[in-house]
This record gives structure tokens, C-alpha cells and sequence, in this order.
């Protein structure tokens, strides 16, 4: 199967999102108010040409970000927290018809959360089966979600996704988990702490998983050290999630893909696995 790396333009955020900390309640205010930026990180959504259809991990960002009003100044995050750059030729539609693939090739849309950087390329699926968690979908949707910093004024109109309700189903260290193809080799994985409904998505190609983290870390390297994000509601969910994969990357070969790490794109060409060190075992 072919998989690729789609970058749908760059975005910076707080040092303090990237690597939170303080204690729960004062996180996000300590991010705010922090003053190092990050450099600019890729937006990645991902594409599988699976023999079943193509599979799409989130959608990336639109280039409508850069319309003054696009997002809500009353809020602070987007006051304060982020800053984005996207050119319309970098949105994913442009992106998957420079490859080849056409709106009809794609059979799921997989939304590892609602956050505008992983959906605010929504509005090129409009024919295509797009599946997020209930839980997700509830916690982002309406007034409530706009104040916990999610944009369901921007999603298209005939928005409707297949709601998700994750099984009890042990997939390695995973406690719940969702299959998706009738081969048995995509698998939808309950990662909360960034927001209540995350999850990652896990295909099996050959002798090893390649696992889209969506942000359950920022990084490869964050993951290993267990540290949540600045912004995450849960924070002891969060490291629940982290524990897990890390123990997956020690049952298995493990090719980690965060969406904003600069390393993803080269870790997911070459099919490079985490190295998990006695010091991390």
C-alpha cells in the first residue's frame, strides 16, 4: 500500500502547547501567557491507497485562515495561542489531485479529532463517508464547543459524520478500539487528552504498525518522555494515552506520526520505528 504525507501549510503555536506545564487548571493560562513561539509546524493529514478504497487520517487546514474574521477574536486562544499559514494549492482537495486520487477513490474519512487543523479541509469530502467519535463530535459541536476552541460555525453545511462509539475491544496495549476495513488492518484507537474523543488510527503493513497520533503528542520524542501537551483538558488522560503507546512501540514496531512533527513525513518514507531505550522501557 501506498501512504503519503500531506502538508496542508505550517503552524506555530506557544512552546508551552508543544510542552505543557503547572498543574491542570493553570496549563492553558501558562500557555497563553507564554511568550516563546514554535517554529512554523507541518499541518499533516495522511492518505492510505488501500485495496478497499482510500483512506484519509483528517483533512488539514483551509487557506481561508488567512480571511480577517475566519476565526473568532473574542476567543484567546485565537487571540493569543496560534498563527497559521496556508495557500490554497496547499489544501488536501488540490493536494490528492495532484496524485491522482479523486474525490470517488476515497471510501473513509478518518477524523482523529475536530480542531480546524485537522478539519478545516471538511469541505472537499463532501461525498465521502466521514467517521469521527461521538464523544468528539458532541464536545466540538454547537456554543459549548466554540468556547472550548473548536470552529463548528466553519463546517460545511451538509456536514453529518458516522458517529463512532469505540468497543471494548483490547487492540495491544489499547483498551478500546474500532476496526475499519474488512481486512482487519486499520484500526481506530481510543487516545483521549488532547480533546475528551481523540483517537489514532493504526494500519498494519507488514511487519510493523505505522500509527497517525493525530496530537496525542507533538512530537516523537514527547511521546517517549510522556509529556502532554499545554492545552489538553485531561491531563491525566493524556498521559493515559502516552503510557499506551508507548507501550505498543515496546510490543511492536511502531512508526509514530504525530500531525505537527517536523520528522513525521521522513519517519513515515522510511518506515522508521521508535526506538524506545532502557531508559524508557
Amino acid at each position: 500500500m501506498k501512504v503519503h504525507a500531506i502538508q496542508t501549510g505550517t503552524v506555530a503555536v506557544k512552546e508551552r502547547q508543544r510542552s505543557g506545564t503547572g498543574p491542570g487548571p493553570l496549563r492553558l493560562p501558562l500557555t497563553l501567557a507564554d511568550r516563546d513561539w514554535t517554529e512554523p509546524l507541518p499541518i499533516y493529514a495522511w492518505v492510505i491507497e488501500h485495496p478497499e478504497g482510500v483512506i484519509v487520517v483528517d483533512t488539514g487546514e483551509t487557506a481561508r485562515v488567512a480571511e480577517l474574521g475566519y476565526f473568532p477574536r473574542w476567543h484567546p486562544y485565537y487571540r493569543l495561542g496560534v498563527k497559521e499559514w496556508v495557500e490554497p494549492e496547499q489544501e488536501i482537495g488540490p493536494q490528492l489531485r495532484a496524485i491522482g486520487i479523486g474525490p470517488d477513490d476515497i471510501r473513509w474519512l478518518l477524523m482523529t479529532h475536530l480542531h480546524t487543523d485537522h478539519a478545516g479541509g471538511l469541505g472537499h469530502f463532501p461525498n465521502t463517508e466521514i467517521l469521527v467519535t461521538r464523544p468528539e463530535f458532541e464536545n466540538a459541536s454547537g456554543m459549548l464547543g466554540k468556547l472550548r476552541g473548536f470552529l463548528p460555525h466553519r463546517w460545511p453545511e451538509w456536514f453529518s459524520p458516522t458517529l463512532v462509539d469505540l468497543q471494548s475491544v483490547r487492540y495491544g496495549s489499547f483498551p478500546q478500539s474500532r476496526t475499519v476495513t474488512r481486512a482487519g488492518d486499520v484500526t481506530i484507537v481510543g487516545t483521549a487528552g488532547h480533546t475528551p474523543g481523540h483517537v489514532s488510527v493504526v494500519l498494519e503493513e507488514d511487519d510493523r504498525s505505522i500509527l497517525f497520533a493525530g496530537d496525542a503528542s507533538y512530537t516523537e520524542r514527547l511521546m517517549i518522555d510522556g509529556v502532554a501537551d499545554g492545552v489538553s483538558p485531561d491531563v491525566e488522560a493524556a498521559r493515559s494515552s502516552l503510557s499506551r503507546i508507548q507501550e505498543f512501540a515496546r510490543q511492536r514496531r511502531v512508526v509514530y506520526l504525530p500531525s505537527h512533527d517536523p520528522g513525521s513525513g521522513q519517519r513515515l518514507e522510511q518506515r522508521r520505528a521508535v526506538e524506545m531505550s532502557a531508559k524508557d522501557q
